[in-house]
């Protein structure tokens, strides 16, 4: 299955080789860009339904995600599980939930995410479910570029999990080849 999801996303665009800057200013010869899948709802659709299907049988009441790219996917796993779906914007110091979306104390909450990188944007969120009386019991995400090295300490789900080298600028063997480096 994890050669089928990525040949899907490789086919539609968004796992790109060369010589990536990424936002925390390493490099990297791989990237995903999240957006070529999700400007296609019957492929991101599809993804969003192994999601779902993993954490149906765990009673899921909520489902709360990180802008921006989380919005689309937390919102499509939502309505295929029938339920709410909510996003926590950023915030000095975190994220928290705004535009009068709410958590129910004891809502059994998943956090959906797009790219799992360094797992900041969805600890900020299991934050956010927590500080409004939610029971976090679950994080789905499209990729997980970690290869499965982050714990949040609730059940954790990827689509695809990758395991992309990243380097520091002043180690970086593509630097030192002279590929020409694309900024994301």
């Amino acid at each position: 299955m994890a050669n089928e999801i990525e040949g899907l996303l490789r086919q539609v665009g968004a796992i790109l080789d060369g010589h990536f800057l990424l936002t925390s200013g390493r490099h990297s010869p791989m990237y995903v860009e999240k957006f070529r899948l999700l400007e296609q709802p019957p492929h991101t659709e599809r993804l969003c339904r192994l999601m779902a299907d993993h954490f149906r049988p765990q009673g899921v009441q909520l489902i709360a995600a990180p802008t921006t790219g989380g919005i689309i996917l937390g919102y499509e796993v939502a309505r295929q599980l029938g339920i709410r779906g909510i996003f926590a914007e950023k915030v000095e110091g975190g994220r928290r939930f705004g535009r009068g979306f709410r958590v129910i104390p004891g809502e059994r909450t998943l956090v959906v995410d797009d790219i799992l990188t360094t797992g900041g944007s969805i600890r900020d969120v299991l934050e956010a479910v927590r500080t409004e009386g939610g029971e976090p019991i679950g994080v789905a995400v499209l990729v997980d570029r970690t290869a499965g090295r982050v714990d949040f300490g609730v059940p954790f789900f990827a689509c695809l999990t990758l395991e992309l080298p990243s380097y520091d600028p002043a180690e970086c063997p593509l630097c030192a080849q002279q590929v020409a480096l694309t900024k994301t």
